[in-house]
């Protein structure tokens, strides 16, 4: 009798559950989707994925559309909000993951108190230098902290780092490190912080939150 052919193995449910199985208690998964067709979400979401991730605003909203059919889904923003763009980021994402100035902070609270919305959001922060990055430093944090903590409907969960391209792993570890202790410090509970590439580094320090797209989904398939 011929024995029935093992099913293929599936990629993404492969890493799934690899990141499921080394996650530690407390951090959860936010896979970011953003590059990665409709499809492959939805496959995910079979596999038991609810949080997902994008960066721009026109590419999110027609992946939504196309999974309206689906449960709600739980949707963060996490690129660089443009101020113009901050009333239809506040109708489709429930957090947000790059507040980086008391005016966008103040901006978003305005907006969303006109929308009945409550949105998360997380406090991106700059701890090393880096050109191509936004953010709070640490003192200025500090100071506009009672301003930001009065905005409401915004629900102000955490702190969010990203490190700088090309540090090595001890520093990506100190930054890290460091950025939990900030948070600690101004009794925020929440942490964002690490991607594909680090991780691990940021899960150990404590992160709440880490965003992983090509090592959840693999490569981002070529622009048409």
């Amino acid at each position: 009798m011929l024995q029935a052919a093992a099913a293929s193995p599936d990629p993404l449910a492969e890493r799934l559950q690899e990141l499921r199985n080394r996650l530690p208690a407390g951090c959860r998964l936010l896979a970011v989707s953003k590059g990665q067709p409709a499809a492959l979400i939805r496959r995910a979401v079979a596999l038991g994925q609810r949080s997902f991730a994008e960066s721009r605003l026109q590419e999110a909203m027609a992946k939504q559309e196309a999974l309206a059919d689906l449960e709600p889904l739980d949707w963060h923003f996490i690129g660089r909000l443009q101020a113009n763009k901050a009333r239809a980021v506040l109708r489709r994402f429930g957090t947000i993951h790059s507040v980086d100035s008391l005016e966008l902070a103040e901006r978003l609270a305005r907006i969303a108190a006109e929308e009945s919305r409550s949105p998360g959001i997380f406090l991106q922060v700059k701890l090393r230098p880096d050109p191509a990055k936004g953010g709070f430093d640490a003192d200025g944090l500090r100071q506009a902290l009672p301003q930001l903590r009065a905005l409401q409907p915004l629900r102000l969960l955490g702190l969010m780092t990203i490190a700088p391209l090309g540090l090595g792993r001890e520093d990506r570890c100190a930054l890290f490190q460091d950025c939990a202790a900030l948070a600690r410090d101004l009794a925020l509970k929440e942490l964002s912080m690490g991607m594909s590439g680090d991780w691990p580094e940021a899960a150990a320090a404590g992160s709440s939150w880490v965003r992983i797209g090509s090592g959840l989904f693999g490569a981002r398939p070529p622009l048409p």
